[in-house]
């Protein structure tokens, strides 16, 4: 395994995305309450710029008793990286697709050290 230098976990806690070409594979790392993230920068709709997507909660209908809908809001629990280009959703901590469960970005193993971070690969 290979391991390649990003940035300094400051840049990344300061809100920072990083795209690095590992391989010819283009990874988006950046951060998001104290955790960092590092996937393909390619959503798996027509293969959008998935890591300039915004990030937010996942939306959720609170129903009344009867099963009626009182509200929608954004859940504080699940989060969300969204492609910019038709709005795919992507769960944060895993990649999954909200849209097609059981298909996931391809996701790199982070690694910080030292204030540094680093991404994971294959050789």
């Amino acid at each position: 395994m290979k391991e390649t230098f990003i940035a300094k976990i400051d840049a990344i806690e300061s809100g920072q995305r990083f795209l690095v070409n590992i391989a010819g594979v283009e990874i988006v790392v950046f951060g998001h309450k104290d955790q960092v993230f590092a996937y393909e920068n390619r959503c798996l709709h027509q293969g959008g710029p998935v890591g300039e997507g915004m990030i937010l909660g996942r939306i959720v209908s609170v129903l009344d008793s009867e099963k009626r809908l009182i509200r929608e809001e954004f859940s504080e629990s699940e989060v969300q990286l969204i492609c910019p280009w038709h709005g795919w959703a992507y769960s944060l901590e895993t990649g999954e697709c909200a849209g097609l469960r059981g298909r996931y970005l391809k996701k790199f193993e982070v690694i910080t050290a030292e204030g540094n971070v680093y991404v994971q690969s294959q050789d």
